[in-house]
C-alpha cells in the first residue's frame, strides 16, 4: 500500500517567499516516522531555504532554520503545521495565510 495524500497547500508570499507544504499518511508508522506521516513543508527565496521540516528516512523528525538543522519534537500533524508557519512568519518577515 502506498503513502495517501492527505494536506497540499503552494503559497506566494510578498518578497517573493514560496510556502510548500506536503504531508502523506503512510500505512504504517515506522521508527523513523511513528506517527505514520511523510511530511516535507519548506519555504524559499530564489532557492534557498528560509524553513524546512521534514522527516527524510534515516533522518526523523527535524527542521532546518537557514543553513542550520535542528531535531523536531513532534506532537501532531496541526502543531507540525502551526510551528512551521510561526518559523516562516519570525524568519521570512512574511505573513502565511
Amino acid at each position: 500500500m502506498r503513502a495517501t495524500l492527505i494536506f497540499r497547500r503552494r503559497e506566494l508570499l510578498p518578497g517573493g517567499i514560496v510556502v510548500d507544504m506536503t504531508i502523506w499518511k503512510l500505512p504504517a508508522a515506522s521508527a523513523d516516522r511513528p506517527h505514520g506521516l511523510k511530511y516535507r513543508l519548506q519555504a524559499h527565496r530564489r532557492g534557498k531555504t528560509i524553513v524546512r521540516y521534514d522527516n527524510e528516512t534515516g533522518k526523523g523528525d527535524h527542521r532546518h532554520l537557514g543553513r542550520r538543522e535542528f531535531a523536531y519534537h513532534f506532537v501532531s500533524m496541526e502543531k507540525l503545521v502551526e510551528d512551521f508557519i510561526e518559523d516562516v512568519e519570525r524568519l521570512g518577515g512574511r505573513h502565511v495565510q
